[in-house]
């Protein structure tokens, strides 16, 4: 049971907006807006929701990389490391460099963004292994290159070639090898299945779960895709407007979705032998430069009644392990409106 897990990352009304110059007068994006979480040791946590949600801001701060326009506005993370929780926030810029070098890895959006063009593979790998380890030879580089490429069932001959050689799965599994290369003890993926066709998805997520399973390590995946999710993730935190509005297990959120906009999310899916049309969220995301009063879904959700527009619902929870800010669900002031 993931109560029993010990949490390795948690965050504390963490909030990272986007502080914008617009022609003298400022402009506030609230990208990530007083998220708590906790994650565990030894999981795959998704992070699921629409585009502009705030999903890749949130990753960028839990991997402490917080850079302007982008400002950490209030709140803690929290690393666990060995028997002591360290709030990374307050650490100095050398601190977390090095932190980040060995503790977390960063999988970006779009492949070759990681890999320059002019350089095979290989180099690429001992650029990166010289970047965080001192000391290495380029053969004890390339010794332990080529033993994880082979671990990961990948051809030997991969590092020998150019990125552009490679299809865009292959360019993917690459790159999450490298990721994997010092064994993390946290992973974070921003879309690593996103423009692959289905096929070359599965092996991506199965080569995420070998990694996992193989280093017992903590994996962080976003991705809109909910069906990647239900193949991949054990714990998925559904992300409206900037705040983490459910989160359970993936087998509660697939079979007992409790806020509209989950509810949504899985009613839109495909189905097998199911021809009808599915339905989508209805409207459009709110700008999270102009987030409207009270829960943000409520000018989308088909449910809202008028406490819905004054005021943000705390979160109830299902059990321990589900729970939900809606203010139709759960006891007390929370199931007063339902």
């Amino acid at each position: 049971m993931t109560a029993m897990k010990q949490t390795i990352l948690r965050t504390d009304q963490l909030q990272a907006f986007y502080v914008l110059d617009m022609q003298g007068a400022q402009k506030i994006v609230k990208a990530v807006n007083n998220v708590e979480m906790r994650i565990y040791e030894n999981e795959i946590y998704g992070i699921a929701g629409e585009s502009g949600c705030g999903k890749t801001t949130l990753l960028k701060t839990l991997f402490n990389d917080i850079v302007p326009p982008l400002r950490l506005v209030g709140g803690k993370i929290y690393y666990r490391i060995g028997s002591e929780e360290v709030d990374v926030t307050t650490l100095s810029p050398e601190e977390k460099r090095k932190l980040r070098m060995e503790y977390i890895s960063y999988i970006p959006q779009g492949s070759m963004s990681v890999f320059n063009p002019v350089l095979k593979l290989k180099e690429t790998y001992e650029d990166f292994v010289r970047s965080h380890v001192s000391g290495q030879s380029r053969e004890a580089i390339f010794e332990l290159a080529y033993k994880q490429i082979l671990t990961l069932g990948l051809p030997r001959n991969i590092l020998e070639v150019y990125p552009h050689q490679l299809s865009g799965g292959m360019r993917q599994r690459v790159t999450i090898a490298l990721a994997s290369l010092l064994q993390p003890r946290i992973m974070i993926g921003d879309e690593p299945t996103t423009a692959l066709d289905v096929v070359v998805q599965r092996g991506v997520i199965q080569m995420l779960k070998d990694i996992q399973q193989n280093l017992q390590n903590t994996i962080i995946l976003v991705t809109h895709d909910m069906g990647v999710h239900a193949n991949i993730a054990d714990r998925i935190g559904i992300m409206y407007a900037g705040k983490i509005v459910e989160e359970g297990t993936t087998g509660q959120i697939f079979s007992r979705p409790q806020h509209p906009y989950t509810r949504f999310l899985i009613d839109s899916l495909p189905r097998f032998g199911d021809k009808n049309m599915r339905s989508s969220v209805p409207g459009s995301p709110p700008s999270l430069a102009d987030l409207p009063t009270g829960c943000p879904f409520h000018p989308r959700c088909p449910h809202a009644q008028d406490i819905c527009t004054r005021q943000m619902p705390d979160f109830s929870h299902i059990d321990e392990n589900h729970k939900v800010a809606c203010w139709f669900v759960g006891e007390g002031h929370h199931g007063q409106v339902a």
